[in-house]
Parts: structure tokens; sequence; C-alpha cells
């Protein structure tokens, strides 16, 4: 049988036997490709400017996947070296030269891979047409399928690959060249020692690690560039001290506490993990990095895409919002006529309101609101509103018509102050004491500055409204087609104009949605990307060790069964070591991912992360997320065990 033939026969029965890494290298080419696409789509950097970063996002990002896959594809080539080094011993009793094994090794992985790039690049062609489809649904655009490859994508892609591939199978095959016999025999048999070899140590080294781990989460959550590195840093060190001497401490815990040894099926479950444990401390420490970096960044993304929505949904409810700080009335209508000016000619109109916020004379109700809850300050009093103008713009919005008595007042009030439901003393303004009536949270533009009121806005009777001071004048329209990105232009050109004050407020919903559409596309894709293929990449670790275990679980539980344990409790057994097996590197992440999420969910402005975008939500939608896919490769790993092993 020729090399060719015997690589061929090899890859095909390494591709069954390694399936998990198999698949993990198609889906991880698949997405290289799909992001490459956009990168290289005019069609999409086409629709914002913001767009023009996501380039820069993406290559960012492609680096750490091409760095961490890097490490995969080497991990794993090593560990099917070590695992085959008695049958490449053979090869050379039997005469072949060491060299000729090397390249029988890289032809085998060479052919595997290959098989893996060209079935990625047809599957990320799918992939690519669903993120261009939600990008164009974020900018409310009509998506069209079309099958077509991008070669400057597939060239990328080639090109990440080969650097991925390439140098763990030439490191590989260097390493085989240099081996004698002996050493390629006897290679299985080698395992990563135990870090912390004395109890005084291991225990040391534990309690400075735990340390060093809440310090570095309580840093990451500092805000500060400096601090966050310093508690990266922290954190690192803390895993891979509490692994390296948690995990060689296992065994000498047990083998102090008979009892617990000898108790139950823990015997069992105790010889086979610490013959995996004391002897995988680095490797356990950097899949849990892995699952650490995965977690802040699903739950990063999560809350930036939030953000981004939420603010474009507060920001502005109308079409067209342009504001003046001038409380001069006449003067704000001199200003405001260039703007009507180009609006008459070039932007066709449904409906428009021109008025005025006032001020009260006191702030009965901030001063309430900044008791009660976290509240950004910005008048001085309260912000009040005549009711005909009120009334006239719910039913530009669509909004239900509500009534307003002589001696009342309404309060509008963003939905996080919805507990202003609960006010109902009488306010004072205008000399006129009104008694409450209602509060409602519908979208009223209260994020900004200088709109309807900070959070919230009183609603009074018009000559009551009147005899306060102006805080500043509004213009509203609805367009009868969405505003352009040429039509905002030439609006804030006008702004920028000397003649104009360059803190006029100028709002369009349009373009609010294509900034948020854009940041999310920038900011939160990559960030998943990245997510993904961390997750994929860690949990492909973990299997691939317990995959390699078939043959020894196997004897174990032949044994076992000879001796008269029934298949229940030894399918017990094998669940157990899975489950401890498995969750061991992913709670650290989850206690230190967790606590970061909320606090960076908590820095928000206020009335932003609410309802359905709470951190607490956000952090229960992460973990959902992380450990569905992570399920799928315990699922995995479990039915391909209990197959195998069980009698």
């Amino acid at each position: 049988m020729t090399l060719s033939k015997l690589s061929l026969r090899n890859a095909k029965r390494q591709a069954k036997d390694y399936l998990v890494y198999f698949v993990t290298i198609v889906l991880t080419v698949a997405l290289i490709y799909a992001f490459n696409g956009l990168v290289f789509s005019e069609e999409l950097l086409a629709l914002s400017y913001l767009m023009e970063s996501l380039p820069l996002m993406v290559t960012l990002a492609s680096i750490v996947v091409v760095c961490i896959m890097g490490w995969l594809v080497h991990y794993t080539t090593g560990f099917m070296l070590s695992r085959r080094s008695r049958e490449f011993g053979t090869y050379i009793l039997i005469g072949l030269e060491n060299k000729q094994v090397a390249r029988l090794f890289f032809l085998e992985n060479l052919a595997v891979g290959g098989c893996a790039l060209a079935t990625g690049i047809l599957l990320g062609n799918l992939i690519y047409q669903a993120l261009r489809a939600m990008v164009l649904a974020l900018f409310g655009m009509p998506y069209h399928f079309g099958f077509a490859f991008s070669l400057r994508a597939v060239g990328l892609t080639l090109l990440y690959f080969l650097l991925i591939y390439l140098f763990a199978q030439i490191k590989s095959r260097k390493r085989i060249r240099s081996m004698k016999i002996y050493d390629l025999i006897y290679f299985e048999r080698q395992n990563e020692e135990a870090v912390f070899h004395t109890s005084g140590m291991r225990r040391k080294i534990f309690v400075v690690s735990v340390v060093l781990g809440v310090a570095g989460t309580f840093l990451l959550m500092a805000g500060s560039l400096l601090f966050g590195l310093i508690g990266a840093g922290c954190i690192i060190a803390f895993l891979y001290g509490f692994f390296g001497s948690f995990s060689s401490g296992v065994p000498a815990w047990f083998e102090k506490r008979p009892a617990h040894k000898y108790r139950g099926v823990t015997l069992l479950i105790f010889r086979t993990l610490s013959a995996k444990l004391a002897t995988m401390g680095i490797v356990m420490a950097t899949v849990s990095l892995l699952f650490t970096a995965v977690l802040i960044a699903q739950g990063s993304g999560l809350i930036f895409r939030d953000l981004f929505q939420n603010r474009a949904i507060q920001t502005t409810v109308f079409d067209l919002c342009i504001g003046f700080t001038d409380s001069d009335i006449s003067a704000s209508t001199l200003l405001l006529k260039p703007y009507l000016d180009y609006i008459d000619a070039n932007i066709p109109l449904t409906d428009s309101r021109q008025y005025e916020v006032y001020l009260s004379e006191n702030a009965q109700i901030t001063d309430y609101v900044e008791e009660h809850t976290t509240y950004f300050r910005y008048y001085t009093n309260d912000t009040v509103m005549k009711y005909s103008d009120y009334a006239a713009l719910r039913a530009m919005l669509g909004y239900p018509e509500v009534s307003l008595d002589s001696d009342g007042y309404l309060i509008h009030s963003t939905f996080y102050l919805q507990y202003l439901i609960n006010y109902d003393l009488p306010v004072t303004i205008g000399g006129s004491t009104l008694m409450p009536q209602g509060v409602h949270t519908e979208h009223f533009n209260q994020y900004m500055w200088d709109t309807n009121g900070m959070g919230f806005i009183l609603v009074v009777p018009d000559e009551i409204a009147q005899a306060c001071s102006v805080s500043h004048s509004l213009y509203v329209a609805m367009t009868a087609e969405p505003v352009t990105e040429e039509q905002f232009d030439a609006l804030r050109a006008i702004r920028n104009d000397d003649s104009h004050p360059k803190y006029d407020t100028l709002l369009s919903k349009t373009n609010e949605a294509t900034e948020a559409a854009a940041s999310t596309a920038v900011i939160v894709f990559p960030l998943y990307y990245l997510a993904l293929v961390l997750a994929m990449t860690a949990a492909t670790v973990l299997t691939i060790q317990q995959f390699s275990e078939t043959g020894r679980y196997q004897r174990q539980f032949k044994l076992l069964q000879k001796l008269g344990m029934d298949r229940r409790d030894m399918g017990k057994a094998l669940r157990c070591q899975l489950a401890i097996y498995y969750a061991m590197p992913a709670l650290p992440p989850v206690l230190i991912a967790v606590p970061f999420i909320l606090n960076l969910g908590g820095a928000v402005e206020p009335g932003i992360m609410v309802g359905s975008s709470h951190p607490a939500v956000i952090s229960l939608i992460t973990l959902g997320l992380f450990f569905l896919i992570y399920a799928v490769y315990i699922l995995m790993s479990y039915t391909s065990i209990k197959r195998n092993v069980l009698p």
C-alpha cells in the first residue's frame, strides 16, 4: 500500500474518530468565510457611513479567532500524535523512515483539513446569507436570497486557514522526524504533570488564587482601562492557580479521607476523575479562561444591542424633531425658518407642531424622583407642557386621547419612572393648586436634553402653563416618507451654519434607527462571532479528552459487570463523572461573568436597560445561550461514550 493510499485511509478513520473536532473546524471556517463576506460586501457597507468600521472590527475579531483556532489545531494534532504514537513506532519498526511517517501524518491531517475547508466555505455562504439578512433587517431593508461566492472572502479565508493549520502540521512533522522508536512507542503514556506536589504549597496557591479571582472580578467592574487590564491579569492568574492547585489536590484529599472514597460509587468516580483532574490543570484553566471570555462577550453583546435599540427608540418618536434653547419664542421662530423652508420644499409632511416647554416655579416632582431612584437632573425645576400641545402630539403619534380638568395635571414619564403612578400629591404651578389625574408612559421624546422633559413632564391647562417661564421651543413633524440620509445631512448643514447656534437639537427617527443598526452590526456581530468560536473551541477540547478515554472506560465497566454491578449503577456513575468533568471549567466563568454583566448593564444611564433589557434578564439569557451550546457537546460526549462503553 502506498503512502498516499495509507494517508487517505487513515484520514477517513481520523475524521470518524474525531468527528467533533472535524465539525468544529468546519463551523469555524464557515464563520470566518461568512464574516469575511460582510467585510467585502459593498452592499452592506453602503448602508451607513458608520459601517465603514465593520471591516476593522471583523478583522480584529478574526485575528483572535485565528490564534484560538491555531491553539485548538495544535492541541488536537499533538493529542492525536500521542494517541497514535505506538502505531507510528510500529511503522518505523517495519522499515519506514521517520520522514515518511511524518509525511504520512502530515498528509492525513492535510486531507482532513482540506475537506473541512471546502465544506466550511460551502456552509459559510449560507451563514453569510443569514448574516446579510440580519443586517438588512436591522436597517429595515428588503432581503433577497443570492447564492454567490466572494473570491476575496475565499482568499482571505484560505489565508487564515493556512495560518491556522499548516503551522501546527509542520511543527508535528518536525517533531516526528526527530523522535526515536522508543519515544514514539511510549509517547502515549506521557501526561501533564501535577503542578503542585506538596499539600502546603497547594493550599497556599489555592488561597492566593481565590483572592486574585475576587480582586480581578472587582477590578474588571471598576470602569477604567488600566484597572480592567490588571483585573484581567488577576483572573488569568486565578484560573491557572486555582485549577493547578485544586485539580492536583483532589486525589490527596480523598487519600486522607477513605470513608468518603468508599461511599456508594464515589470510588469509581474518584479513580476515573483523579487520573484526569490531577494532570489536566493547565488544560482546564485554559478552557475555563475561554469560557469566561465567551460569557463576557455574549453578555456585552446583548447589553450593547439593547442599549443601541432602546436609545434609538427613546431618543425620538417623531420623524423630525428640532429644538431651540432660546427662551425667546420670537427668536426661536426666526431660527426655525431656514429649516421650515427646506422642509416645505423637500420633505412632504403628514402633520407638524411647534410648541414650547415651560419651567415650573418649583421642583416638587423632580425632588421626589431624585429621592426614589437614580436620576440625572438636568432642569432646575419641573418641566411643564400645555394640554393643547400634549393632546395634539398624542394625536400625531396615534396614542389614545386623554382628558384634563381645569384644576388637574397629568404626568407623562418614561417607563422606568412609572412608579409616579402612585404619586397623589397636589402641585402648585403659576399660583394654582392642581390635583393629579394620571400617569402615561408611552414613548414621548424624554431621553435627550431640551426635548419633552428629562424622563418626565407635567401636563397642565394652557393658561397655567403660559404663566410659566419658557425653557425651550420645539418643532416636531411626521413625514409621508422616512427622512433620507441626504435630507438629514441638508438639515444638519443648516444647523452648522454660522448664523445658527451649534447646540440646536436636531433629531430624525430614521437617522437614529440607522445609527443604532450600524452600531449593532459593527460591535455586536463581532462579539458573537468571537463568543461562538471560543465556545466551540473550548467544548471541543473537553470532548476530545473524553473520547480518548473510551477504551479505558470499556475495560473498566466490563470488569465492574463481572464484579456484579448492574447497568443502572454504571450509568449513574458515568453521568456523575461527566457532570463533574464538564462542570468544573464552567463554574468559575459564571461567578466572574455574571457580576461583570450586571455591573456593565447598571452603568448605563437610567431608563435604558429596563424590562426585558434589565441586566439580570440579560445575564439569564447569556447563561442560557452558553449552556445551550455547551449542552450539545456534553450530549454528544455522553451519548457516544454510553453507547460504546456500557455493557
